[in-house]
């Protein structure tokens, strides 16, 4: 009989961020404009039987409203609950129990769960400054997981850098790991890599609608690849991952016939830039980024959450960040939020907010990290 519990989750903890409700919330990337009109109004035409029945077994609506968007085969995609459970089911497709699961830390702090609960062994390998894609395929992974722009550094992975990893991994002898690239923040940088998925052997890239399209209350994501990896993935998967309703409002967003998510990421990119130059004239040096986000170096994460959480503003600590150190993680959306956050933190106590002198500062591109 097996051991109760299971030894790898004798050392997990359950996701419990601080949610406690405050005026200005700037700690889960989420979309600060609000749902997507679009999607509201799906959400608002909806019919009892859209409650009272079970959804499309693997919601073929989302799969046409990805190919149309995107101009990708539809056995190149796939969908499900939020690109967690894809990349979850993912995990539980690729990695049989005992295999390595690498990736580069920091990164989405759900990623080593994934590898736990599905039996792997998660392997991080310091990504600040930017490893060798060599370091990554040390000890034969199963699966290497990416993220660009990265959650939470906000940094792109250089094109260079992908292209030497997949070579280098496609070259193995039985055919290399598979490689999952996150792009849940794709729309705030310069990324085509979905587009080019279906035709890369053993490669698939996330999505979600959490983030650009405002719909991270319904629990929509997606992902194109390699139709091979993807039909293995749907085993894993299962039925009626994406809800009717979920599946109307995704639809309804992806068309963006509006324009609304153009016009909300370029809103983002703009107070991105003042925020980071507001961030600079204090003194503090944000790593540079291409999410809705920017991770900021302080002297005391726990004592400038805190001090903000006080003043009615919410963001989200990363205590000692490998390469980095203590920083709390900024969203970035309409300025009046910005604002309140930038009052709050002209209130924080300096001894706080500063770094020690000559801690970690931000990877200098032309030296090897992230550009």
């Amino acid at each position: 009989m097996s051991p109760f519990p299971r030894p790898a989750y004798r050392a997990l903890e359950p996701y419990r961020p601080d949610r406690r409700p405050v005026p200005v919330d700037l700690s889960d990337n989420t979309n600060l404009r609000g749902p997507n009109p679009a999607a509201l109004e799906a959400i608002r035409s909806s019919k009892p039987e859209d409650l009272a029945r079970y959804p499309s077994v693997y919601a073929d609506a989302l799969l046409d409203a990805v190919v149309d968007r995107f101009g990708v085969p539809r056995e190149a995609v796939t969908t499900g609950c939020g690109s967690d459970d894809i990349l979850d089911s993912l995990f539980r497709a690729v990695a049989e129990p005992g295999d390595r699961v690498t990736y580069l830390d920091p990164t989405f702090s759900m990623v080593p769960i994934f590898g736990h609960v599905n039996g792997a062994v998660p392997r991080p390998v310091a990504g600040i400054p930017l490893p060798r894609p060599a370091d990554l395929l040390e000890s034969d992974p199963a699966l290497v997981y990416l993220c660009s722009p990265n959650n939470p550094s906000g940094e792109m992975l250089p094109e260079g850098w992908l292209a030497e990893l997949r070579a280098a991994a496609s070259a193995r002898p039985d055919g290399g790991p598979v490689i999952v690239m996150d792009e849940a923040y794709a729309d705030y940088g310069a990324s085509d890599w979905l587009a080019r998925a279906p035709g890369m052997p053993r490669f698939l890239v996330a999505r979600t609608l959490s983030k650009a399209y405002g719909l991270a209350g319904v629990r929509v994501g997606f992902a194109v690849g390699d139709p091979e990896v993807i039909a293995e993935l749907e085993k894993s998967r299962g039925p009626y991952k994406v809800t009717r309703v979920g599946e109307r409002a995704a639809v309804a967003a992806l068309a963006d016939e509006s324009g609304w998510v153009r016009s909300g990421v370029e809103e983002v990119l703009e107070a991105r830039g003042r925020l980071v130059a507001e961030l600079q004239k204090r003194g503090l040096s944000p790593r540079p980024s291409q999410a809705n986000f920017v991770l900021v170096p302080v002297g005391d994460t726990a004592g400038v959450t805190s001090s903000l959480r006080a003043q009615g503003v919410a963001v989200r600590p990363f205590p000692g960040v490998t390469g980095v150190g203590d920083c709390i993680r900024v969203s970035v959306g309409r300025w009046d939020y910005m604002e309140r956050f930038l009052e709050a933190l002209d209130q924080v106590p300096g001894s706080d907010l500063c770094p020690a002198p000559g801690g970690p500062t931000p990877a200098d591109p032309a030296g090897g990290g992230p550009s």
